[in-house]
C-alpha cells in the first residue's frame, strides 16, 4: 500500500478515534445525570448466584444480595461440586439468612457446555417467582439494589433488564487496569452503542427477567451450548417481542487479578466471545481506542494535523477518565491517570489478538468457540 494511502487512513482512524472519545464522554455525562425511580409494584423475586472457585472477597458480595430492601425475594446459590470451596463460603451466608438463602449442589460430576448455565438449570428448578435475576459472583450491589431493577418490568414491553457495573480494584496494578477496562472502555462503549441502535443483549452484571418469559425462551436449557449466554438471553427476549432495559443503576465488580497473565486471559477470552456473537461490531471497535490511533497517525504522517488529533485524543481520554469516576461510582482511590497509556495500549493488543484464534480460558478449562458463540471441542 502507498505511503500517502497509509497517512491518509491512519489519519482517518485517528479521527474517528476523537470521533468516539467525545460521543463516549457525552454520553457518560449523561448517564452520570440519571436518577433511580421507585417500582410500581413489587413482585416476587428469586435471585440466582451461580458460583465457582473463590472469588475476592465472596462472602461480602453473597452478603449483599442478601440485605435487600425489598419485601419478597429469595437467593440461591448453586456450585457444581459441594466440596468447592465456594459452597463453604454461600453456607456461611446462608446461616446468617436461613429464611432468605439457600444453597443447591451438583454431584461434582462434570458439566457439558456452558458450565456456568449448568449451574443455573441446577438451581432453576421448581421456581415459583414472578420475577427471576441472574447476577455473577464477583459482583457486589446496595439494599437498594432490587428496586431499582425490578422499576423498569413495570412496562409490559420490556421482559429483560441488565446493568452495567464499575469495577472496584482490590490488588496491585493488573486489578487497577483491569477495573480501568470496566469503568473507562466497556461501560462508555455500551453507552455510544446504545444510541445507535436498541438494546438486544444483556449482561452477566445483572439479568433480571420475567419468569414466564424465561419458560417461553425453553428455559436454561436453551442457553447451554453458548459461552455468551447473557448476550443470547438478551437476543431470544427480543426474538420473542420482549424489549431489553439497560438500569439505571450500576452493579459493584468486585475485581482482584493475581498478575497479568490471568487479566490477560479474562479480557482475550471477552474478546474473542464477544468477536464470535457480534463480529462486525468487534471489527468496527478499534474506533475505540482513540488514544492508541492518534498516536499511530503522529508517527506514520507527523505534522500539524495528527499534532492536533493526539491532542484532542489526549485531552479527551483523560477527561473521560475523570467522568467514569462520577458516572459509574468508581471508588475514589481507583487507578491513576498515568496508567491510561498503558491501559488502552493492553485493549488495542487484546482486540488484535481476538482474531488469532477462537480458544478461550475459562475457570481453569479450555474453550474452543464456532462463529455463532457456540462451544465445541477444544482440540
Amino acid at each position: 500500500m502507498p505511503p500517502k494511502v497509509v497517512a491518509a487512513l491512519t489519519t482517518a482512524f485517528a479521527l474517528g478515534g476523537v470521533g468516539y472519545l467525545a460521543c463516549a464522554l457525552l454520553r457518560t455525562r449523561q448517564f452520570a445525570s440519571r436518577r433511580l425511580e421507585e417500582p410500581r409494584g413489587f413482585p416476587s423475586v428469586v435471585i440466582l448466584k451461580p458460583l465457582c472457585g473463590y472469588e475476592e472477597q465472596l462472602e461480602e458480595n453473597l452478603r449483599s444480595f442478601c440485605e435487600q430492601d425489598y419485601p419478597a425475594f429469595d437467593v440461591i446459590f448453586g456450585v457444581r461440586d459441594p466440596q468447592d470451596i465456594a459452597a463453604g463460603v454461600a453456607r456461611n451466608v446462608v446461616a446468617q439468612f436461613p429464611t432468605r438463602a439457600r444453597l443447591v449442589a451438583g454431584d461434582g460430576s462434570p458439566d457439558k457446555g456452558n458450565p456456568k448455565v449448568a449451574n443455573l438449570a441446577r438451581m432453576s428448578g421448581g421456581l415459583t417467582q414472578d420475577v427471576v435475576v441472574i447476577a455473577d459472583a464477583d459482583m457486589r450491589v446496595t439494599p437498594g439494589y432490587l428496586r431499582a431493577i425490578v422499576e423498569p418490568l413495570g412496562d409490559p414491553q420490556i421482559g429483560v433488564v441488565t446493568c452495567l457495573y464499575a469495577g472496584s480494584a482490590h490488588g496491585g496494578v493488573a486489578s487497577q487496569l483491569a477495573a480501568m477496562y470496566v469503568n473507562e472502555q466497556f461501560a462508555p462503549s455500551v453507552l455510544v452503542a446504545q444510541a445507535i441502535e436498541p438494546l438486544r443483549y444483556a449482561f452477566g452484571a445483572t439479568i433480571a427477567l420475567r419468569r414466564s418469559l424465561l419458560e417461553r425462551i425453553g428455559g436454561f436449557a436453551a442457553l447451554a451450548g453458548h459461552v455468551a449466554d447473557d448476550h443470547l438471553l438478551g437476543r431470544l427476549a427480543t426474538e420473542h417481542q420482549s424489549g431489553v432495559r439497560l438500569s439505571r443503576y450500576v452493579v459493584e465488580n468486585v475485581m482482584y487479578e493475581p498478575g497479568f497473565g490471568t487479566m490477560w486471559a479474562r479480557e482475550l477470552r471477552w474478546s474473542r466471545t464477544i468477536r464470535s456473537v457480534r463480529p462486525i461490531g468487534h471489527a468496527f471497535s478499534f474506533l475505540t481506542f482513540g488514544l492508541p490511533l492518534a498516536v499511530l497517525a503522529a508517527l506514520v504522517a507527523p505534522g500539524a494535523k495528527t499534532a492536533v488529533l493526539l491532542g484532542a485524543a489526549t485531552t479527551l481520554r483523560l477527561w473521560l477518565h475523570r467522568e467514569t469516576r462520577a458516572a459509574f461510582g468508581v471508588h475514589p482511590k481507583a487507578a491513576s491517570a498515568f496508567l491510561v497509556p498503558l491501559r488502552d495500549s493492553i485493549s488495542f493488543a487484546v482486540w488484535l489478538a481476538a482474531f488469532c484464534g477462537r480458544r478461550v480460558s475459562w475457570r481453569r478449562q479450555q474453550l474452543q468457540l464456532d462463529s455463532d458463540g457456540e462451544i465445541v471441542p477444544a482440540y
